[in-house]
């Protein structure tokens, strides 16, 4: 018994019956048809991706290890897919800003973001308005490098215990640069300040590149910044490196010890960068390019450029990836709200 159009119940007749068994099958068949053809639609969409350039946004300045790394992968993909992809440089916000911009993007896959712990970890804790898991599609590991304290030659240090007993003894502390403001540099920073129990002023920078500028300039006594940014300067004698995040030492400077083996094994941590889109890509378009972006990890040329810059990585599918995100956000939360109240710009 249903209502009919007069709002009476009755029971059908046959012919009604029959009509409304048509209507129900046209409409159900209509039903599967769109959802087969949308499904047919977007099969056809990954298929053909990429059919036009694809831009990766670089939240940070030109010349760090983001930088290097999305550079890298972009030129591998470039050329396994025959379009151009696009390196676009949008520093701030301690990488926020241009990760903001891509996460209002649509999910087709023709812009990406060289996400990592500092944009995407560690900032969005202060920077309410980006959210790391939602506001993503986390597609692929691409890597990273330790993270060095590094000095000027003027600060006559060469070692770590030296190196707290010098800045201990003067009354404003030391002046340091980062990567910015919410980066990884900066957060260990601030730890190691928070320790070693020394006073501080911290300088955010829009990347790493000019903050080991402005310290081989004798702009800044001290930075911690990626050893991929560092490399270069550390071996001309320009900066002096004292520790190391990594959990060993490295095989490029093996005289630098592990912050680990001086006493700070909380220290030990990688500034991992990866590659995100905007939320709700399709998981066969998320499946292929994590896939060319591990096979391009793998190619001669970016193993070589990570073995000269210090950069690690893992071979991980997009699922696998994407849990790893959220362990380090469970990880690195609470400490940055716990050093909220101590740290400065």
């Amino acid at each position: 018994m249903i209502k009919s159009f007069e709002g009476r119940s009755k029971p059908h007749n046959f012919l009604e019956t029959r009509m409304i068994c048509k209507l129900s099958s046209s409409l159900l068949f209509c039903a599967v048809a769109m959802g087969a053809g949308a499904v047919g639609a977007q099969s056809n969409d990954v298929a053909n991706w990429p059919n036009k350039p694809v831009r990766i946004v670089v939240p940070y300045a030109a010349g760090g290890s983001s930088d290097t790394l999305g550079r890298a992968i972009g030129l591998h993909l470039q050329t396994a897919f025959k379009q151009p992809f696009v390196i676009d440089n949008r520093p701030g916000g301690g990488g926020t800003i241009g990760s903001s911009q891509v996460a209002k993007t649509p999910p087709d896959g023709y812009t990406l973001v060289v996400s990592g712990i500092g944009s995407h970890v560690i900032a969005p804790v202060e920077v309410k308005t980006l959210q790391p898991m939602t506001d993503f599609t986390h597609v692929a590991m691409l890597g990273g490098p330790a993270t060095v304290l590094v000095v000027h030659p003027s600060m006559q240090v060469n070692t770590l215990k030296e190196f707290v007993a010098l800045v201990q003894q003067q009354p404003d502390g030391l002046t340091w640069g980062s990567p910015g403001q919410g980066t990884h540099g900066e957060l260990i920073g601030q730890l190691f300040a928070q320790r070693a129990k020394y006073k501080q002023t911290h300088i955010g920078y829009k990347g790493a590149a000019p903050a080991v500028a402005d310290l081989a300039g004798g702009q800044i006594p001290a930075a911690f910044i990626t050893y991929t940014s560092a490399s270069s300067f550390i071996r001309s004698g320009k900066i002096k490196a004292l520790a190391i995040t990594s959990p060993k030492r490295s095989d490029d400077i093996p005289q630098v010890p592990t912050f680990a083996e001086l006493g700070y094994p909380e220290l030990t941590a990688t500034t991992w960068f990866s590659l995100s889109g905007p939320p709700s890509m399709p998981p066969a378009l998320v499946e292929k390019i994590n896939a060319e972006v591990r096979r391009g990890m793998k190619s001669e040329p970016v193993r070589k450029l990570m073995a000269q810059e210090g950069i690690e990585s893992q071979d991980w599918d997009a699922p696998t990836f994407t849990r790893y995100v959220q362990s380090e956000i469970d990880r690195w939360t609470p400490l940055v709200k716990s050093l909220g109240s101590t740290r400065k710009p």
